[in-house]
């Protein structure tokens, strides 16, 4: 995907960043740091492409190593700088390294050290979680944390259709589906109109 000069630098230090920590609190797999340039952080700016909100107040879910909530901070900085990004972490060393990659890449974004279920409501217009839990959880956190009109972007593996399947006997919601583009098995689910059944 075409990102500018400046923006490829900064995801280039945030990979040398996530090279660095990770050894330390295992932000993700080992065996995915030598790919991390597609493995995600192209895996996180798909989504990008795929919304369509400007201006946007965007969260993210469980944000871990900051996949894609960091990566669509940094791509927005110089895109759409009035959007506004925040990512909620629970664990406090994970905090550290997303504030350390705010600080070193120079990208404004907010970083909630809470649970989720904790956090008060976010209103966002775009809502991510990568890795989080099952549809049905993302389900009642949407609920919680996106504005009646947003839209809620969660990439899944190949076992997507049994959790949209799953999650329809409890809601109501919208559902597209985008093939991903770095994995044949792997779709990004585009949630919307979330209520309980």
């Amino acid at each position: 995907m075409n990102v500018s000069r400046e923006t490829s630098e900064k995801l280039d230090r945030y990979i040398a960043l996530l090279e660095k920590w990770n050894p330390k609190i295992n932000l993700v797999s080992t065996s995915s740091l030598k790919d991390a340039a597609s493995r995600h952080i192209l895996d996180s700016l798909q989504i990008l492409q795929l919304q369509k909100h400007v201006n946007s107040n965007y969260v993210d879910l469980g944000s871990g190593g900051g996949f894609p909530g960091a990566v669509i901070a940094i791509a927005l900085a110089e895109t759409k700088p009035s959007a506004h990004v925040t990512l909620i972490e629970s664990d406090q060393r994970k905090c550290v390294f997303l504030r350390t990659v705010s600080r070193e890449t120079n990208t404004p974004f907010k970083v909630l050290a809470e649970r989720i279920e904790d956090v008060k409501p976010q209103a966002a217009d775009v809502l991510t979680a990568r890795a989080l839990a099952p549809l049905t959880n993302l389900l009642s956190f949407t609920q919680r944390h996106m504005s009646p009109t947003g839209t809620a972007f969660f990439p899944k593996g190949e076992t997507w259709e049994e959790e949209v399947a799953a999650c329809q006997k409890q809601w109501n919601f919208q559902c597209k589906v985008h093939k991903s583009v770095t994995s044949p098995n792997a779709v990004i689910l585009e949630i919307g109109d979330v209520s309980r059944a």
